[in-house]
């Protein structure tokens, strides 16, 4: 008894103490705190400071640590202590973040109370190596018809969004997670730099479509602090790669890199770091790269997740030759450049299909859509080079370039569509199937809208299963071949 009661004080002792080092802050300098006195600092490393707000090592010079200030840095003032508890930044976890709300440092801003974790997982980490990962074999459905068919993106890949303000890429971003609703993928949506009524915004169309459940909103806006805005992705990453290692498929939308950079590039300055070019330093090839390698599609034994990312940057005048554009278009999967003409025009997603490309997506593509879709992108390029060539000429046109006029302008209208209104690829085939008989050809442009918002309704009328069967299968065989094609039929006879 006497032992036990030994071993229980001895217990209670070593807790009643807490080993730490203790700083000293020489100076503070916006966002960055300098310290002196933390000879066993390593860099990404979590501090505190007296007054309880947090900070990053993000630095050294050779008596001095630079500390990343992670909230308000107004009321530290020189003198202050600061501890080092010898722990790496670590944030919690779990399924609990599910339609919540929060910052990033994984704190609820939704006044919706605490949320539970029982986990932990670091935030800055090691990419999976080449042997942990499986090619792409799944697609993710994004609901944009111009995307699914023409540039399809593949669950585990990373497909860059890019154009001028104001041109839908978020648009895009969003409408892919709406598409999600049901199909088991979690989505983490991640704002970085923006206003906040335009996170709110987002936060109302997700509620409006019944979609918050199954996504996580991490805010980074331009009124949080500068620390918090360039933690923000790598936060999002980790809290996606917790259902990523537990089997789940992850989408994340970074919005935007570009403000991210930006943030990066103030506090490199502060730091007194060297400027390259744009004022840029010289690891931020590294910052961004770190982030985007920990998308992937793991192998069986490690469970076989995947995280798939949407980054979004930002281009002034259409110019994608920027050195963080240049930089991010080489570390991703194939980019999406959302045009400002085409905008204008009314063609949205104003997606540009001269410039977008997707490397891997193809591989993962949907055999019916695959087929259906093959010389869509070729059909389009030529109808918009000859309808330039037109507007050069006052003379007559041959047939077949009236046919081909006729046909792109068919394909244009399929191709467009309304915001927060995602397809199911299901109903893109028999939208493909359609334009593939030609039948659209000789539609006006009414009669085109009509057969969109009318055509699958009469289809579930008619034929209940065949759409559920697409859907299944993923394929188009004859016999739904046909099945579809006396649908069609009925559907003009009727009209």
């Amino acid at each position: 008894m006497e032992k036990r009661s030994e071993e229980k004080d001895k217990i209670d002792f070593a807790s009643a103490f807490e080993v730490r080092e203790v700083g000293i802050v020489k100076s503070i300098q916006k966002i960055i705190a300098i310290a002196t006195g933390l000879p066993s600092c390593v860099s990404g490393q979590m501090l505190e400071f007296v007054n309880g707000e947090k900070g990053l090592v993000i630095g050294f010079t050779e008596d001095e640590v630079q500390i990343l200030v992670l909230g308000s840095a107004a009321n530290l003032r020189a003198g202050c202590e600061v501890y080092n508890k010898g722990q790496f930044l670590s944030l919690p976890v779990g399924k609990g973040f599910l339609g919540r709300v929060i910052n990033a440092l994984c704190a609820p801003e939704d006044g919706m109370g605490d949320i539970d974790s029982s986990e932990e997982y670091p935030v800055f980490k090691v990419a999976p190596g080449v042997m942990e990962r499986i090619p792409v074999e799944k697609t993710l459905e994004t609901g944009t018809l111009s995307i699914d068919a023409i540039i399809p993106i593949a669950k585990g890949q990373r497909q860059l969004l890019i154009g001028d303000r104001l041109t839908g890429k978020t648009s895009v971003a969003i409408d892919a997670i709406i598409n999600q609703k049901g199909k088991d993928v979690v989505c983490i949506y991640c704002c970085i730099g923006k206003t906040h009524s335009s996170l709110l915004k987002v936060i109302e169309t997700l509620k409006d479509r019944d979609v918050l459940s199954h996504t996580i909103i991490l805010s980074g806006t331009a009124s949080t602090s500068p620390g918090e805005q360039y933690l923000a992705p790598y936060t999002a990453c980790m809290l996606g790669e917790y259902f990523m290692n537990n089997g789940g498929d992850v989408l994340v939308i970074f919005d935007d890199l570009t403000r991210h950079a930006w943030i990066y590039r103030q506090i490199s300055l502060l730091l007194g770091r060297a400027p390259g070019r744009e004022a840029y330093p010289g690891d931020i090839f590294y910052v961004h790269s770190q982030l985007m390698e920990r998308a992937g599609y793991l192998k069986p034994d490690l469970g076989n997740g995947s995280m798939t990312f949407l980054p979004i940057l930002e281009v002034q005048q259409g110019d994608v030759t920027g050195y963080i554009s240049t930089n991010v278009i080489s570390m991703t999967d194939g980019q999406l450049y959302f045009s400002t003409p085409l905008f204008n025009k009314g063609f949205r997603p104003a997606i540009d299909f001269g410039l977008s490309v997707s490397r891997i997506g193809s591989k993962a593509q949907w055999p019916a859509i695959k087929s259906l879709s093959r010389t869509l992108r070729l059909e389009y390029l030529q109808y918009k080079e000859l309808v330039q060539m037109t507007q050069l000429r006052a003379t007559g046109l041959s047939k077949s370039a009236e046919q081909l006029l006729r046909r792109g302008e068919a394909i244009t209208q399929l191709l467009i569509q309304d915001k927060n209104d995602p397809v199911p690829s299901e109903v893109q085939v028999a939208y493909l199937y359609a334009l593939s008989l030609g039948i659209l050809d000789e539609l006006t442009v009414s009669e085109i809208k009509k057969f969109k918002k009318e055509f699958v309704g009469k289809v579930n009328e008619w034929d209940r299963s065949l759409l559920p069967v697409i859907s299944e299968t993923r394929e188009f065989k004859d016999a739904n071949i046909e099945r579809m094609r006396r649908c069609l039929q009925r559907y003009f006879e009727q009209e």
